[in-house]
């Protein structure tokens, strides 16, 4: 046994390497850290939009929100400064809609010192309200689990594993470097459950450092009291909870592209068979939700991500909404799905040949 671990480490070691610094895997970087940037702008954004909002405020103190909520689509123009006063900004302009109908079109923007109100006329009646705001924490805490379980769950980790996990086969054949483990005294299931775990630290690594500093740039926006009561109240247990998940998405999808690398010649196809599956997720019947890793890697979120607001309401309807799976049923089934795949794909590894004059 503890020679086995020792073959299984070894190659796991000289694995790790590679992995890391694979010139065909830096793309791996790029999907993993796209997400900071994204929050490192609206966190240089959202302080200076407060502080402008806040400014104006003082300057135009009677646009409150309690008087926001009053107003209503048909008021006229005059009414509305009546109400509310001037805007601290306005813009006009005249469109033809006719041969012989002009209208003026007016935008007027106001404050409470939180938000900024878009209010759109035509011919001096109000037609419309917008409002906008740089964003609280709840509101980013939301964002954040829109994007974690969107696009970096479904996209990211899910690409990044493919790229890293189907290269401990095939990215070996095609350096023409795969017959030396071939060829030594390694039993090939240690050889593979050995580049498994390299494949496996290095996106766990990778993805979960992206994770953790996603959060800690999003917070980076709010003062010292903000951030200090959140981490108290429900911060820590959730920095942990998404950095587990990330664990848990490459643990199992580690174990998919490494089997896909070895039974398809071409593994593109059930790479995309995959996609296309936990993409559709949304819209499959609750009892089939629970044949796709991304049903439970949801689960075990601790932000239920809200609906797609923008989503067109034909796809909207079809959106099937299941009870989700407990903490123990989803580590569960990852553990048992992960550990399925490996044996199978162990037992393949031992017929395991190499022709490079085929590649």
């Amino acid at each position: 046994m503890l020679e086995s671990l020792r073959l299984i480490f070894s190659v796991a070691s000289l694995e790790l390497r590679k992995t890391f610094l694979a010139r065909r895997g830096l793309w791996v970087y790029v999907l993993a850290f796209a997400p900071v940037l994204l929050f490192a702008a609206n966190s240089i954004y959202a302080p200076r939009e407060r502080a402008r909002l806040a400014s104006l405020s003082a300057a135009h103190p009677q646009s409150t929100r309690a008087a926001m909520a009053t107003l209503h689509p048909g008021l006229l123009k005059e009414d509305v400064v009546r109400e509310i006063g001037e805007p601290y900004a306005k813009r006009s302009n005249r469109r033809r809609i006719g041969p012989d109908r002009i209208i003026e079109q007016e935008l007027y923007r106001y404050t409470d010192g939180q938000n900024d109100f878009r209010l759109f006329f035509i011919d001096g009646r109000l037609m419309g309200m917008r409002k906008t705001d740089p964003g609280t924490l709840d509101e980013d805490l939301l964002i954040f689990a829109s994007i974690f379980q969107f696009y970096f769950l479904r996209l990211a980790v899910f690409f990044g594993c493919a790229g890293v996990f189907m290269n401990l086969i095939r990215g070996e054949v095609l350096d023409k470097s795969l017959h030396f483990y071939l060829l030594s005294p390694i039993p090939r299931e240690w050889m593979l459950l050995g580049k498994y775990l390299a494949g496996l630290f290095a996106t766990a690594l990778i993805f979960t450092a992206s994770t953790v500093l996603q959060i800690g740039v999003m917070l980076w926006q709010f003062d010292h009291a903000t951030i200090a009561g959140y981490l108290q109240n429900s911060g820590w247990a959730q920095i942990a909870a998404y950095a587990g998940v990330t664990v848990l998405a490459c643990v199992g999808y580690g174990s998919i592209f490494t089997a896909a690398g070895l039974f398809f010649d071409n593994p593109i196809i059930p790479a995309a068979s995959v996609l296309i599956w936990e993409s559709v997720n949304l819209f499959v019947p609750a009892s089939l939700k629970k044949f796709s890793l991304i049903f439970y890697l949801q689960s075990l979120c601790p932000v239920s991500a809200p609906a797609d607001s923008t989503m067109p309401a034909p796809l909207a309807a079809l959106v099937s909404v299941g009870e989700p799976a407990t903490i123990l049923t989803a580590l569960s089934v990852v553990a048992v799905m992960t550990t399925l795949i490996l044996i199978l794909a162990s037992r393949r590894s031992r017929a395991l040949e190499v022709n490079y004059t085929a590649e």
